[in-house]
């Protein structure tokens, strides 16, 4: 393989993945007599596949069934025990029950695409690519080992980035990917893993986790609202507030759960939209990348200076393709651990202009 300098990932300028044969084709045998085995079965990161590699997710799923448990027990409750939404207005019910029917819906979709999509996972180089870069970065013919160096300079937009070497990748790191060590994979505009969802939130999920946690938002809030104007409308029977909570313990249940969560959920959505706005990571802003803790005069390269342009750049831009051919056959003759996409690594030994 040819010396490159390096290039920033452009999922349209890789070569399509080998597509899956037919449904009927699943099963056929080899020459070997062996069923041929999908990429997803020998994926080397630590994740889980169900579907037969059509949905994925972190292998620890951290407190994902609580989430879910959570949003289903309390708008169960709200919609099928609770009768708050009829017993605010006659003329408002059908209303309330639209907004927060949509609400609900919304939340469970961006919840599920959050937590099965791939994130972002690059794929690791092969054996033969990690061979060559390692020879590229020892070219004094000494035979012994030497570790490649742990970073490697590039410039974007004028500013000197310094990208990592990845020693379980076998790569150096394209400008704001990180490993997750919980899913053991190399993640492209990693934002953070979040045990919520089960799953890391990077390049190709942000968006849905951002409209995630603003929906939830707005559905906690909608509950919220309403029951404690159902509760204040039964206290006011003159029985006071604790006579209401025992006689409806429901809505009681529901209120506790909205109290405790609702200000964790807008501080967070709040957060993630300071993020969004100023084209930040969750990573980049806890280790202070661009704020200049370092003594360092650097600014954010990746913002536009415009609010606008920034939430369009993470929010609306084309969804990427996944990189990794998860649904893909495994070659005969291919190892267990495979890239599943042919990256092109860098030269360690050039330090390349990169405008974004």
């Amino acid at each position: 393989m040819k010396s490159r300098e390096y290039q920033q990932i452009d999922p349209k300028a890789l070569p399509t993945p080998t597509q899956s044969p037919p449904s009927h084709q699943h099963q056929a045998v080899g020459d070997d007599g062996r069923t041929p085995r999908r990429k997803w079965e020998v994926f080397p990161g630590k994740n889980r596949f169900f579907c037969d590699g059509r949905i994925m997710m972190a292998r620890q799923s951290g407190v994902f069934p609580l989430t879910l448990g959570l949003i289903l027990v309390t708008s169960g409750l709200f919609f099928i025990f609770d009768k708050s939404c009829y017993s605010l207005c006659d003329h408002m019910v059908e209303t309330l029950v639209k907004v927060g029917g949509v609400l609900f819906v919304f939340v469970l979709i961006t919840l599920l695409q959050t937590s099965f999509t791939d994130p972002g996972i690059l794929p690791r180089a092969t054996p033969e690519e990690a061979a060559d870069i390692e020879r590229q970065i020892d070219d004094t013919g000494n035979a012994s080992y030497r570790p490649p160096p742990r970073t490697k300079e590039v410039l974007i937009n004028q500013q000197v980035i310094k990208l990592k070497y990845c020693f379980t990748c076998k790569m150096f790191r394209p400008p704001r990917t990180s490993h997750c060590s919980l899913c053991d994979n190399c993640v492209e505009r990693f934002d953070h893993h979040c045990p919520w969802v089960g799953n890391c939130v990077g390049k190709r999920n942000y968006r849905f986790f951002y409209t995630f946690i603003v929906s939830l938002s707005f559905l906690t809030a909608f509950i919220f609202g309403c029951v404690t104007t159902h509760l204040a409308l039964r206290a006011k029977g003159g029985k006071g507030l604790m006579f209401a909570l025992q006689t409806h313990l429901f809505t009681a249940v529901e209120l506790a759960i909205c109290f405790f969560s609702v200000w964790s959920i807008l501080g967070l959505s709040g957060f993630h939209t300071y993020l969004v706005a100023s084209n930040l990571t969750t990573n980049e802003d806890i280790k202070g990348s661009w704020s200049g803790k370092s003594g360092e005069a650097v600014t954010n390269p990746y913002s536009h200076k415009n609010i606008f342009i920034n939430c369009c750049s993470v929010l609306c831009v084309p969804m990427p393709p996944s990189l990794i051919d998860r649904r893909g056959f495994l070659p005969a003759d291919e190892p267990a651990q495979t890239s599943g996409v042919d990256l092109e690594l860098p030269n360690p030994n050039t330090k390349s202009d990169i405008n974004v």
